[in-house]
């Protein structure tokens, strides 16, 4: 019994050490591993229960999810110039994303889509949108392919890095540049007059806003959740090491 016990201890130790969030220099932690402390269900004023926590994980558990318990979960505060990293893993056939300038205005938007741009998160072999062009994995969603596809298979954790620094973006998945683009320039506009947000009024048109991940319905896992911010004008040029 005792050693048992001893066994369960180490295991669970083992599974916090691996999940741990190491914060680099200049970043600051948005998911503190515990809670849901610092985001909502969007319309809402705490997360839905479809919305757990487990083991410094953030998991989307559709069974949870029921009687409108679910909802994209979106940060508290806005952010304009960031750098954001995470980290996230699907289970098969699951969809989901990382949507950001959201602008909340229930009044005027009822979802997190009709304001933000996204970062696809997908199973690409198994879910029906992997047959679709700009709808895969790393893809600006609906707006811009990845370059390459360094997604990892179901169940593997894969790494991102979002970078929206003065009308730059840059999009990392596993460490590979897959996305760079200059935002709301007329290149931008065009992008968005050929996509299925062309007569969305208010997609892509808040320069600062916050941060949500999808709730479609399919399991999905989040960890290590962090950001960076600049206030300074200083135009920058790209995604470079140690930003």
């Amino acid at each position: 019994m005792i050693k048992n016990i001893c066994t369960s201890l180490i295991l669970m130790v083992m599974i916090q050490t691996a999940n741990a969030q190491i914060v680099p220099k200049g970043f600051k932690s948005i998911f503190d591993g515990q809670t849901t402390t610092g985001w909502h269900s969007y319309g809402k004023k705490t997360a839905g229960a479809g919305w757990k926590v487990e083991d410094g994980i953030l998991h989307f558990d559709p069974t949870a999810a029921q009687n409108g318990q679910g909802g994209d979960l979106v940060t508290d505060v806005e952010y304009e110039n960031f750098h954001l990293k995470l980290e996230w893993k699907v289970a098969a056939k699951s969809n989901s994303g990382i949507i950001f300038f959201v602008n909340e205005d229930l009044a005027k938007f009822k979802n997190t889509y009709e304001t933000g741009l996204e970062m696809q998160v997908l199973d690409n072999d198994g879910h029906p949108d992997g047959k679709i062009e700009k709808h895969r994995a790393g893809d600006l969603y609906d707006l811009i392919k990845s370059t390459s596809e360094p997604v990892k298979p179901v169940g593997e954790w894969n790494s991102v890095d979002l970078v929206c620094k003065f009308g730059k973006l840059t999009m990392l998945l596993n460490g590979v540049k897959v996305v760079e683009t200059t935002l709301w320039d007329d290149n931008f506009k065009t992008l968005v007059a050929g996509s299925k947000f062309a007569t969305w009024p208010g997609f892509a048109a808040f320069k600062k806003g916050k941060i949500a991940l999808q709730d479609h319905g399919d399991n999905v896992w989040f960890r290590n959740i962090m950001i960076k911010e600049w206030n300074s004008m200083k135009i920058t040029t790209g995604c470079e090491a140690g930003m």
